[in-house]
């Protein structure tokens, strides 16, 4: 016996405006069910990554590394930073991005900042 394969029921809304005002607008809803498999992944902020960057804003060579968090990616920054500079030695020359929904990097703080 084999198992049914996974499936969401997926709400779908259409709306139709067949002229003003609004009042006048139908709305109708209808239920499918879609094997799970074929559902887009969506990025959620909980699997934003995040990375470091250098002043040139390219990864950063030494620390060039996936974090789960701003908090823990800055940590490692300053902490490495220090470690090379002194805590003293201000503007950190290390930026942070974040990860798209898309797949693209996006600028948190820029270096120097």
């Amino acid at each position: 016996m084999g198992q049914d394969p996974i499936s969401e029921t997926v709400f779908v809304v259409s709306v139709a405006y067949p002229g003003y005002p609004a009042s006048t607008a139908s709305v109708s809803t209808r239920a499918m069910s879609i094997p799970a498999s074929s559902l887009r992944s969506v990025a959620t902020p909980s699997s934003r990554r995040f990375r470091l960057v250098d002043q040139q804003g390219e990864p950063h060579p030494v620390l060039d590394d996936l974090y789960d968090s701003l908090d823990s990616a800055w940590s490692e920054a300053l902490s490495w930073w220090n470690e090379q500079f002194g805590a003293d030695q201000a503007p950190v020359g290390i930026g942070v991005e974040v990860s798209t929904g898309s797949g693209e990097w996006r600028t948190l703080r820029h270096p120097g900042v």
